[in-house]
């Protein structure tokens, strides 16, 4: 009985060894170590997809490309120009998606040339705005605007004339932080443009004029919602 005991012992104690895992080799029920746990914390999260409010100010620059009727001699007498360049200040604000897009509106005003007609002649927008601004991975990403709007014309902050006005444009924006960003357009803008009688007594004839506008934008984005 006692030869049977050890012997008995030693058989058990080699059935455990030959069942377990060989040294230097990983458990079974084990992942390697190089191989990402398939519980929460392996999986990579989505992406972040962050709604903002944007607002800014930029520097403009509007280049009359034809004055239309507006400028054309009436009665077969010729005046000054009362549309020439101008140059001014823009201020908006709007809605940006987790997407592509945005939207929103601007209020513009600019010292525009008058030929000396007005003091001081101020040329006042007001737009609607759509921008479209594909995702690139960098950080500086073009874009497309278009939009519509109503303008206002008259001596300082006075209105003589007004009318209505489509857009579309061109430009890229730059990324400096999250909530900082750079931008430079460029866009066309037909404005038709009521008649009126100016403060030289001229009289201007409902038109079509064609300006060239220029933004060196400056805009910050806070956030207002995730999804």
């Amino acid at each position: 009985m006692s030869a049977r005991r050890p012997f008995g012992l030693l058989l058990c104690v080699s059935l455990l060894a030959a069942s377990g895992p060989a040294r230097g080799e990983p458990s079974a029920s084990l992942p390697p170590a190089n191989e990402p746990l398939r519980g929460l914390g392996g999986v990579r999260p989505p992406p972040l997809h962050v709604e903002y409010f944007q607002y800014g100010v930029a520097i403009v620059a509007e280049t009359n490309l034809d004055p239309g009727a507006v400028c054309a001699p009436q009665g077969g007498k010729a005046a000054p120009c009362i549309l020439g360049g101008a140059g001014g200040l823009a201020i908006r604000g709007g809605y940006r998606s987790a997407g592509p897009w945005y939207i929103g509106g601007a209020y513009q005003f600019a010292k525009m040339d008058s030929s000396n007609l007005y003091r001081l002649g101020i040329f006042q927008q007001l737009r609607f705005e759509m921008r479209y601004l594909p995702d690139l991975g960098t950080r500086a990403a073009p874009y497309a605007s278009w939009g519509i709007g109503a303008l206002a014309y008259g001596n300082e902050w006075g209105v003589e004339t007004g009318g209505g006005l489509l857009f579309g444009g061109l430009g890229v924006e730059i990324e400096l932080s999250r909530v900082a960003l750079l931008g430079f357009g460029l866009v066309y803008r037909p404005m038709l443009i009521a008649g009126w009688t100016d403060t030289a007594g001229a009289v201007r004839a409902t038109g079509v004029a064609h300006f060239l506008g220029a933004e060196f934008q400056f805009e910050l984005r806070s956030e207002i919602g995730r999804r």
